[in-house]
């Protein structure tokens, strides 16, 4: 089900009314993971099982680490919560990368358990829900003081409570990756009159300007990356193409991230920022600041942190960066390009390191900054081929063709397109750079306008690119 459909606008106005209309908070949470097994159930209702089973054992081995006293026992839950976790991403995420050159799939069938386990699509928020099931497992392995209530629950309360932060539909399929600690305190009664409306509309309205203006509008010209079409462009061509792709990434990913922040509010459920204008970057490390930050958090909270982080020596801060950006890469996706998108970004990340003290990087000249912003901007925008050509000869047969097609030029309508469509993008971060210096009534103008282009000018209906991470 997508945000931007008119089935999902039907779907919510109807659970937000029977929410609000309980008289209960333990209704509310009742309704809403209702909703929300429903809303993830829409698309492909036998892959809620894959779900569930998720569940049931991240719930009851973070119990077990909960409520035993014993430090063996609790890290043999933990291990077994977050293991089952893994084993489940992995095998899903990464069945067709491997099993066609072990298995004949074609010679299962999906009526028995096994024929469907190894043709079964990907089950849709797997990365995002494995993630939150694994940070539970973690924190409360490690006694954070904020599960003190949920230690005095009883176990069917507990289970409600792990299967509402689970499965809350507005992050469930693309985040942003909440943790536990903060989404626990929040379950409780809601009132309508609490609710934050201004500050849900003025979200709702940016994020779904972003992803059906800008993003879907761009889709439509960023088509020509696609195999074969860019072997017949010219050099500039490619590069536009590349730039109005950076674009719609960002609009697409930014706006859903907004529309379930906003979701949320209205639900009395506040989500953490995933994206603080990340094209003005000074520095890859300053892009992953400010690019999926619930992402590059749970990296480094989860992963970089227990490998050593940066106390180990250089060296060792260097391999432990390039190691999770690899992760994170084949987080994405069971495609050779997404490592190659890790490493990417592992690798300047610590090429970066050294410089990060100098002149150039710490000055607070205009000039230079502008420079660093540039640089980065075109260093990120040449690592988003990866993810839009996900066959790794294919991009780099697009990268030959960027570097000598005497090729002729594409069709006019589409470099202004891009051009006008990344303009807003462009607009979107000086905005933000000059925010203080806007009046209040000339942003509620700006999402006036927003709003009416949302309703006479939205792209065609395109999935949002990280749904199907």
């Amino acid at each position: 089900m997508n945000y931007t459909d008119t089935v999902f606008l039907a779907f919510f106005a109807i659970a937000f009314t029977a929410y609000y209309l309980a008289r209960s908070g333990r209704v509310q949470v009742f309704i809403l993971i209702a909703a929300s097994l429903f809303f993830y159930a829409w698309e492909a209702p036998a892959l809620l099982a894959v779900f569930l089973t998720s569940w049931f054992i991240t719930g009851v081995s973070s119990y077990g680490v909960l409520t035993t006293d014993n430090p063996r026992n609790a890290k043999q839950y933990a291990t077994i919560g977050v293991a089952a976790n893994l084993a489940m991403l992995g095998f899903f995420k990464y069945k067709f990368l491997v099993l066609p050159h072990i298995v004949d799939l074609t010679s299962h069938s999906p009526n028995s358990l096994g024929g469907w386990l190894l043709l079964a699509p990907l089950p849709i928020g797997i990365s995002f829900y494995s993630f939150h099931g694994i940070s539970l497992l973690v924190d409360v392995y490690r006694g954070n003081n904020a599960f003190s209530a949920e230690k005095q629950s009883s176990v069917v309360k507990y289970l409600g409570e792990t299967l509402l932060y689970l499965v809350f539909f507005p992050q469930l399929i693309a985040g942003p990756i909440i943790k536990a600690k903060s989404f626990y305190p929040q379950v409780g009664p809601k009132r309508f009159r609490d609710i934050d409306y201004l500050g849900a509309f003025r979200l709702l309205t940016v994020g779904y300007f972003l992803k059906s203006v800008i993003a879907d509008n761009l889709s439509e010209q960023t088509y020509w990356i696609a195999y074969p079409y860019f072997q017949w462009r010219s050099s500039a061509d490619l590069l536009i193409l590349l730039y109005g792709y950076s674009a719609q990434i960002f609009a697409d990913f930014a706006g859903y991230s907004l529309i379930a922040i906003g979701l949320g509010k209205l639900l009395g459920y506040e989500l953490p920022a995933n994206f603080n204008f990340p094209y003005v970057s000074t520095s890859i490390s300053d892009f992953w600041r400010r690019w999926h930050i619930s992402l590059s958090s749970w990296l480094r909270d989860y992963l970089y942190i227990p490998l050593g982080g940066s106390h180990k020596g250089t060296v060792r801060t260097y391999i432990n960066l390039i190691i999770v950006m690899f992760l994170g890469g084949l987080w994405h996706g069971a495609a050779w390009s997404f490592a190659v998108w890790g490493l990417w970004h592992g690798i300047g990340l610590a090429l970066e390191r050294p410089w990060l003290g100098s002149r150039f990087m710490t000055t607070s000249n205009p000039l230079a900054i502008a420079l660093r912003i540039l640089l980065v901007f075109n260093f990120v925008t040449m690592g988003w081929l990866f993810f839009k050509l996900q066959n790794f000869s294919e991009a780099l047969l697009y990268l030959n063709t960027l570097a000598g097609s005497k090729a002729s030029g594409m069709a006019k309508p589409v470099a202004f397109l891009i051009a006008v469509y990344g303009s807003a993008v462009l607009l979107y971060h000086l905005a933000h750079a000059a925010k203080r210096q806007v009046p209040r009534q000339l942003k509620d103008v700006g999402h006036g306008v927003m709003l009416f282009l949302i309703i006479t000018n939205p792209g065609p209906a395109v999935p949002f690119i990280y749904f199907q991470f």
